[in-house]
């Protein structure tokens, strides 16, 4: 069982704790992980052991700091108050980004996320932030804060199409706004797929309906072919 480092840091007053592993080697790259709306679980913290065995060096951002929630009603309002300041959070998750170049100075820097965590790496290419690549599983495409100048890193966004919580007119509308600053994206959308279908349990642990393997499958190649292009 891979151990994450528990590692503090903060956005301004707020104090938050991040999960950081590396691999035994010099890591190929460094991956900021955004986790779901629930923060980190145990299948999120399953990706990144993937990603460490894999030889990159990760963390595990964290949203929410002492309003960490214990369940999905709590998770909810918590993932309501994050978006209700779309300038606010982005600060929020710029203060991953920042402690990732602390830790891993040397490492050319990534990031991937689920979920939230999917609209978290997006917001942040909109964001400017120097990435080589962002990668969203399951993510929503929706934001209050539209690109509006060059987007640096390539974008790799893995979405089922039958995710009811984003509709298909969002999907084209990101397309859209990608195209008006002429970022370098892909999109892979899975037929019957639904939201979360990298997770195959559920938040009490039982089997998650929405699971689907072969998406599974499908995106975390995907991904991991994009970082070859990438760090070539």
């Amino acid at each position: 069982m891979m151990k994450f480092k528990k590692v503090g840091y903060s956005d301004g007053a707020v104090e938050l704790t991040a999960l950081h592993a590396r691999p035994d080697m010099q890591p190929r790259a460094a991956v900021a992980v955004y986790p779901t709306f629930m923060n980190s679980t145990p299948n999120v913290e399953a990706k990144a052991a993937q990603l460490v065995e894999a030889g990159f060096a990760v963390i595990i951002g964290d949203f929410y700091g002492p309003e960490a929630p214990s369940n999905a009603e709590e998770a909810f309002a918590a993932m309501r108050r994050l978006r209700s300041d779309p300038a606010a959070m982005r600060n929020r998750l710029r203060a991953t980004l920042h402690l990732l170049s602390r830790l891993e100075p040397e490492a050319p820097q990534l990031a991937i996320g689920f979920c939230l965590g999917g609209m978290a790496v997006l917001e942040m290419a909109r964001d400017g932030q120097d990435l080589a690549a962002v990668f969203s599983f399951h993510g929503m495409l929706e934001t209050a804060l539209p690109a509006d100048m060059k987007i640096k890193p390539r974008i790799l966004v893995c979405h089922g199409d039958a995710d009811a919580l984003v509709p298909r007119e969002q999907v084209l509308g990101f397309w859209q706004e990608m195209d008006s600053v002429k970022a370098d994206w892909h999109f892979h959308s899975y037929a019957g797929v639904e939201h979360g279908f990298t997770n195959p349990q559920t938040l009490d642990g039982e089997p998650n309906p929405a699971y689907n393997a072969s998406a599974d499958r499908q995106s975390w190649a995907a991904m991991l072919g994009l970082f070859e292009e990438v760090l070539a």
